[in-house]
């Protein structure tokens, strides 16, 4: 069974989009792949596009060998949007190969150890306060902060993570370290916010109660000086994770061994030789690994070096159901697997837009033996749903400012 053809293929996901690859091969086998150029990676589209005529003829199962060999042509631009790219490409051909062996993708790389994954609901608070036309009523002070916390707990999730949300009319989310402000790049928090986090995590643990897990993520929105102050901050409230990306790992170690608050980092991290000195360095407490960034392989492989050097891995999940599916499968062929992340809040077309969404009760996502990823892209649902939206221009505010808040800046 060969290749025939690569298409990118879109869909307007509300304040974001998705992106899908759909792999054709001469069997008659679709295989298909989500990736991620929604926000903060343009340019994976051209990626796969220019090696398409790489992978065009070759045969489905020798995708180890095609990735070595897009590896290899595309080395002096390794790791950023070009692995992305061999990423969508890999995971697609292995969702060909596991529908012509009948079997799903994690048997390919060792079969289930578990048939459920426990989530959390990810961007708890954030996108109701972002994105209020999507979500009625919309968060505007910490009242409804402790709604949505009730109703995560009353829908069975046993952990939930939020950003920096600032209640106030309107509500923010505080995004400096994506360029949503001026005179912000210093990374140091002030009085101010770090009396906003107290509040905001003060209200989710009192919503919840002690049992239920919080994770509060940092992004890229401070230096290690402001994150020391905020890990000691949390310490009083035993958080699941508090979540920071950085690029130096000696700069998570330090913050790592400064506090009781537990550390996750590492999901911009694409490919084994990246996450090496973060995990030999013992520099986090769960490194979060991308699926549809890396691709399954090399997730896996990440998941076993984390295991060797006993570390929890968790996937970097807020995508659409089927990135919840490539994500899933992860979880189910490794042993150390803390938990996953899955997007709550979403658009209705989420669960319409794949054969059959995953099911999600009782806080946990649960593996079926279909075939493949399990679900295929309902291209007519797709089509009810184009990108670029007709007249719509751009897809709007994803983290941090508005464009009216943007011009609203004080010179």
């Amino acid at each position: 069974m060969k290749v025939t053809g690569l298409e990118v293929l879109r869909c307007d996901a509300g304040w974001r989009n998705y992106y899908f690859l759909k792999l054709s091969t001469d069997g008659g086998i679709i295989g298909w792949s989500e990736f991620d150029e929604g926000f903060g990676s343009p340019g994976i589209t051209a990626v796969i596009e220019r090696l398409a005529p790489r992978v065009v003829g070759q045969k489905v199962f020798d995708h180890e060998r095609i990735h070595a060999e897009l590896y290899c042509i595309t080395r002096p631009a390794a790791g950023g949007v070009v692995a992305e790219g061999l990423g969508a490409i890999e995971n697609a051909l292995l969702d060909a190969k596991a529908k012509a062996l009948g079997v799903p993708c994690h048997v390919l790389l060792g079969g289930k150890i578990r048939d459920r994954v426990r989530v959390y609901w990810s961007h708890c608070a954030t996108w109701r306060i972002n994105h209020p036309s999507y979500f009625k009523p919309a968060i505007i002070d910490l009242d409804g902060v402790r709604q949505i916390g009730a109703e995560a707990k009353e829908r069975g999730f046993t952990a939930l993570k939020t950003n920096m949300v600032i209640p106030g009319d309107p509500a923010t989310v505080y995004f400096p370290g994506f360029g949503s402000g001026i005179n912000t790049t210093d990374g140091a928090p002030s009085v101010e916010i770090l009396d906003a986090i107290d509040r905001l995590i003060g209200t989710f643990r009192a919503a919840v109660g002690p049992k239920v897990g919080l994770c509060l993520d940092l992004n890229y929105n401070f230096r290690t000086e402001g994150v020391l102050r905020i890990a000691k901050l949390l310490e009083r409230y035993d958080m699941q994770w508090l979540e920071y990306d950085n690029w130096d790992p000696e700069a998570l170690l330090q913050i790592k061994q400064s506090t009781s608050t537990r550390l996750a980092s590492c999901e911009s991290l694409v490919t084994l030789r990246q996450y090496r000195p973060f995990l030999e360095r013992h520099a986090v407490d769960v490194a979060i690994i991308d699926v549809p960034w890396n691709g399954f392989s090399q997730a896996v492989l990440i998941g076993r070096l984390a295991e060797a050097c006993e570390i929890n891995i968790a996937p970097h999940n807020y995508y659409s159901h089927l990135a919840d599916l490539h994500s899933l499968h992860l979880c189910a062929v490794l042993p150390n697997v803390r938990i996953m992340e899955i997007d709550v809040d979403d658009v209705p077309w989420k669960g319409p837009l794949v054969t059959r969404p995953p099911l999600i009760r009782d806080g946990h996502i649960w593996l079926t033996d279909a075939p493949g990823w399990g679900a295929d892209i309902d291209e007519r649902v797709l089509r009810l749903h184009p990108w670029p939206r007709p007249g719509a221009g751009d897809a709007g505010l994803f983290y941090g400012m508005d464009p009216g808040q943007m011009a609203a800046r004080p010179e």
